[in-house]
């Protein structure tokens, strides 16, 4: 489908952001010629002075945000115009001067008296900044030189070619093959893999999974030397930062202790046993003497999905979160009448899902809606993490209204386990239990065990150069293809197309993101959880969570809802949680 025949209704307001391209191209030249900051540079130990500088940063920052957005949505409704193409090429610019005309400013903080910057946090005037000098003072150990800054924000534009040539390759130059489907012989694309992947025609699966794998498989090399050069990036970086690791620096820019990320890792070993369990009980329901990944995604409960239209969906994922409150419905359905949402795939839109925002509009939506449950549940997830926009925007000021990576999965997750357990909690039919059971158990499976197993392989990837080895196809392909072994266990056919899925993974470009979908799904099933059982206080306290920003550390503001990662207890839940719901499928399906 081409982008035109796409319902108004059905498209994000773009113009909410510049009417027009020629507002945009208009607003950037005058910003890029605005960009002066260099004469603060020897005078932040000055407290008025330091105090302007924030603000007037702050009001670049805006202006520069609403740019950057409008050339990223832009060009993700159709990847294939070189316009918008060459308008996030002049952000990318656009922010490689910005970083070096303020580049003199970590180091320079970095060397002001600790007793200066302390009294700066305490200080009123400052209290729009107070967590950011906080995070600051942490940081003295590993800041550079004024020089050294400058020199790796010029290299800014050339640091981030590998994201942006794994992003042309995945969704423009991807030599994806036709396929037979409904009777037509279409393209076959992200969105229409993962839709065969659900469906019950096995060798439908079968010849979609081969045809896909074989589109990377014959990209190998490319790919191998991209994301090679993308570890080798973040390793120089950690290096150059006075970093231990890419996983130390990782942390420590989200300001998460790595007590997390080993709870994380421990708790998945630790139960590894269910997780195969389950993979074991698949291969028996489907009554296959070998199984394959391609199994993975298709329901063991036949008859029972709800496959709704887009309108139809969304309201039912309204009602299915009425739990958090009329106002929080209410904003969704704001969203749905008033275009913060890009609904339909067409040919050349980025594939995918996610939500964006910016200073001073409504957060916006891209979907690639599809009428099955897992989209259903994609509504919710992106909706979820636009809320969470939106409250943080209202409630902090723009220095802390962006929230730490760490915490942007849990809203999105938050609404998925709702929705989820209102839809059990209303299933009179017993199949459609089995299949909502089911449906939970692989939720769980593929946002906690999966990303945590993408976690462990980028971690090793990051080790091995970090240990002065080069990443090959070879070895590569060897190390994930071990931990696939050891997570799903001997019940399933290890093939090579699965030891090649590393190919295909966007996060990967964007170093230790993943483990955060993990810790995010562990912390939506404990709010979820306190929600349900204590009502209108949790909700309370959960908004307060979702108001916070970024105005202390993501790991405290969690505590806020009620959950502290530092303690095992969060990831124990989860895991009781999925042995719970595993052993309930296995008594209604009678294994």
């Amino acid at each position: 489908m081409e982008r035109k025949d796409v319902l108004a209704k059905n498209k994000w307001k773009i113009e909410d952001i510049y009417s027009s391209d020629d507002v945009w191209e208009k607003t950037y030249d005058e910003l890029f010629n605005s960009i002066e900051f260099s004469h603060y540079a020897g005078k932040l130990g000055n407290k008025e002075t330091l105090l302007k500088f924030f603000k007037e940063t702050d009001e670049f920052g805006k202006v520069l945000e609403r740019l950057a957005v409008y050339a990223h949505m832009r060009h993700d409704e159709d990847t294939r115009i070189s316009k918008y193409q060459a308008y996030n090429a002049k952000i990318g610019a656009l922010y490689s001067k910005f970083s070096t005309e303020i580049a003199f400013f970590d180091s320079e903080m970095a060397k002001l008296d600790e007793n200066y910057l302390n009294s700066l946090v305490l200080d009123k005037d400052f209290s729009d900044y107070d967590y950011q000098i906080k995070t600051i003072i942490k940081r003295k150990p590993h800041v550079i030189s004024e020089e050294q800054e400058k020199l790796i924000a010029l290299a800014g534009e050339t640091l981030d070619t590998f994201y942006e040539t794994f992003g042309m390759i995945d969704n423009a130059d991807l030599p994806l093959p036709e396929i037979e489907y409904n009777g037509k012989n279409v393209k076959l694309s992200h969105g229409l893999y993962g839709i065969i992947l659900h469906a019950d025609d096995r060798e439908k699966r079968k010849e979609a999974y081969e045809k896909y794998y074989k589109a990377y498989i014959s990209l190998i090399n490319t790919l191998t030397s991209t994301y090679h050069g993308n570890v080798k990036k973040g390793v120089f970086l950690s290096k150059a930062y006075k970093y231990d690791s890419s996983l130390e620096r990782a942390l420590l820019n989200e300001d998460v202790d790595k007590i997390v990320y080993d709870n994380l890792l421990n708790c998945v070993n630790d139960n590894l046993d269910s997780l195969r369990r389950y993979i074991s009980d698949r291969k028996k329901i489907l009554g296959y003497d070998k199984m394959y990944f391609y199994d993975t995604y298709v329901s063991l409960v036949e008859d029972a999905e709800l496959k709704l239209e887009y309108n139809e969906a969304y309201e039912y994922m309204i009602n299915g979160l009425a739990p958090l409150g009329k106002d929080y419905q209410d904003l969704l359905r704001k969203g749905y009448a008033e275009g913060w949402i890009d609904v339909e795939e067409t040919d050349g839109k980025r594939s995918g899902a996610y939500s964006i925002g910016c200073n001073g509009t409504h957060p916006f939506v891209l979907l690639n809606y599809k009428p099955n449950m897992n989209n259903m549940f994609t509504i919710a997830h992106e909706m979820g993490h636009a809320l969470h926009t939106y409250f943080s925007s209202k409630n902090q000021p723009y220095a802390k209204a962006d929230y730490k990576i760490f915490v942007a999965e849990v809203a999105s997750t938050v609404n998925e386990v709702l929705l989820l357990k209102h839809m059990l909690a209303n299933a009179k039919d017993e199949n459609l239990k089995k299949y909502l059971l089911n449906y939970y158990l692989d939720t769980i499976r593929l946002t906690l065990h999966r990303q945590t197993m993408f976690a462990e392989f980028e971690y090793e990837a990051h080790s091995m150069v970090e240990r002065g080895e080069p990443l090959t196809k070879e070895n590569l392909c060897q190390v994930y293809g071990d931990i696939g072994k050891k997570y799903y266990g001997s019940d399933i056919e290890h093939d090579y197309n699965i030891s090649c899925e590393w190919m295909r993974i966007p996060h990967f470009y964007r170093a230790f993101y993943v483990y955060k979908y993990a810790t995010g799904i562990i912390s939506a099933m404990n709010i979820v959880n306190k929600i349900l059982k204590e009502g209108e206080p949790a909700v309370k306290n959960y908004f307060k969570f979702l108001s916070s920003g970024s105005s202390s550390d993501p790991v405290s503001l969690l505590k806020l809802a009620g959950v502290d990662l530092t303690t095992k207890e969060p990831f124990d839940l989860a895991m009781r949680e999925f042995e719970e719901t595993l052993n309930e499928f296995e008594k209604l399906m009678g294994i």
